[in-house]
């Protein structure tokens, strides 16, 4: 079910009617609706595979159990290895058991043999990486006593599928989003409206920003060879800001209406287009699982301790497992390699925590040395974004050595350049919104704040006019496919 579909416009109230008025506040009939409608949430866009999620969801509950009554070392190492190689293994037989196989059969083709490898045909379950990771931090938080192992099977079954995070994140950790099912819940009239707001936002980012943004994107890639290398830099720009208006307005509708249901999920994205250097970026892109890496995997590394070899094979383990788990092509393994190699320098030279801030923190416009530092960076993720786009290496290698030709200098000049224009406008001001914007959890969190209601309602009005205006070109949200 897509938060931007008609059918999720009409499970949402209804829910929400349900879990406010009907439960009578009780706290286990509360996370009982929450399992019930987060399976037919998931269940909406293929039944068969809610057997994988009731999987993972009772593995990692019993090991959690079982780690609470054990104290033995080897039993609690084995119960956390069941669990981490359940969940793996569930990823990797759907995601990358045909990547490996293919890959493998290309490798004996370059020694002259020959081979034909079976692969599996089956669709890549929603989510799978999402949830997969969400339950093994639980299992390995309880394993190193960070957290108490949950006894309530409805309470554990509503964290690991609550709807609104379920397919696209924030990966939450179980720290965090699990002891909210074990207190109860009261509705705040100011949450509920702060959580509209952001679902707002959200569906602006989507529909208007992201969904349009494709269009072109999809126009300029999938037809690359005859474009100008200035046509493919504007190709480039409409993909950038079209995955991050779809992933991070998926974000803000699921932290939206969490906070609809009393629930507060972890920020997941903290304006990165604004950042100074790749480290800042990556402390705002996709936040829940870059600290999910950083925690789960990089840390136990020895992380940015012991010598500089150490360093650098740590973050190139992050990074290409990070590229990895984003897909099985070799197009976002260079990807994740691509920002190592961006992050190594600012590593060795101690320059990776210098922008912990929001830039230029209380002022409109950045100083001249933060305005060529944000333009240095983004134009190095747009970079980067190429490889993800793209089909294969030899297309994005094309792509690129396309935009690097003397054509780039030229006028853009594609099929619809005339409709694209109004989108450039509406990223302008997009971008403008999130500037002004950059300093709250959300662009819009407190636009208006200070207007009068029919100024503010106005501004609300005008976002949703332009939803209508410019809808119709739905995409699926691009993370569904991680």
């Amino acid at each position: 079910m897509l938060f931007n579909s008609l059918e999720f416009a009409l499970f949402l109230p209804l829910v929400f009617f349900l879990y406010w008025f009907a439960t009578g506040n009780n706290l286990r009939l509360q996370n009982l609706l929450i399992v019930v409608a987060s399976y037919f949430f998931y269940g909406w866009w293929d039944w068969r595979f809610l057997s994988l999620l009731l999987i993972s969801t009772l593995v990692d509950y019993t090991v959690g159990l079982r780690l609470l009554s054990t104290q033995d070392p080897t039993r609690r190492k084995l119960l956390l290895w069941t669990s981490i190689v359940m969940n793996l293994g569930i990823l990797g037989v759907f995601k990358y058991y045909n990547f490996f196989v293919e890959s493998f059969a290309t490798a004996f083709t370059f020694l002259g043999m020959d081979i034909n490898p079976r692969t599996l045909d089956v669709i890549l379950p929603v989510g799978i990486s999402f949830y997969t990771f969400q339950t093994m931090s639980y299992t390995i938080d309880v394993y190193r006593g960070r957290l108490a192992a949950g006894r309530d099977l409805i309470a554990f079954s509503a964290y690991v599928s609550f709807f609104p995070q379920l397919v696209a994140g924030p990966i939450e950790r179980a720290t965090n989003l699990l002891p909210q099912f074990s207190i109860r819940r009261r509705f705040v009239y100011s949450e509920a409206v702060d959580g509209m707001r952001q679902i707002l936002w959200g569906l602006f980012k989507k529909i208007v920003i992201a969904d349009n943004c494709a269009e072109y994107a999809n126009l300029i890639f999938n037809g690359s060879g005859s474009y100008s290398g200035s046509t493919l830099a504007l190709g480039a720009l409409f993909f950038t800001f079209q995955i991050y208006g779809d992933f991070s307005g998926y974000s803000d509708i699921a932290i939206g209406t969490a906070r609809l249901f009393g629930f507060r999920l972890m920020r997941n994205f903290d304006f990165p287009y604004f950042s100074r250097d790749i480290a800042e970026f990556w402390r705002r892109w996709h936040i829940s699982l870059s600290t999910w890496f950083r925690d789960y995997l990089y840390v136990p590394l020895g992380g940015s301790h012991g010598g500089s070899t150490a360093r650098v094979r740590n973050i190139f383990i992050i990074f290409l497992v990070s590229g990895f788990w984003h897909g099985a092509n070799w197009t976002f393994i260079v990807w994740g390699l691509l920002n190592a190699l961006y992050f190594l320098p600012l590593l060795l030279s101690g320059k990776n925590r210098n922008n912990l801030g929001p830039v230029a923190p209380g002022r409109f416009l950045p100083d001249m040395g933060d305005a060529v530092r944000i333009l240095i960076t983004f134009t190095l993720t747009v970079l980067a974004w190429i490889f993800f786009r793209a089909r294969s290496l030899t297309h994005a290698f094309e792509y690129i050595s396309g935009i690097l030709s003397t054509s780039l200098f030229s006028v853009p000049d594609f099929e619809g350049r005339k409709q694209a224009l109004p989108v450039l406008v509406l990223i302008a001001g997009f971008v403008l919104l999130e500037w002004i914007g950059r300093e709250q959890q959300f662009a819009i969190a407190k636009t208006g704040h200070n207007w009068g209601r029919p100024a503010r309602w106005l501004f609300y009005m005008s976002l949703i006019a332009l939803g209508f205006i410019f809808s119709g070109k739905e995409q699926q949200f691009i993370y569904f496919q991680f």
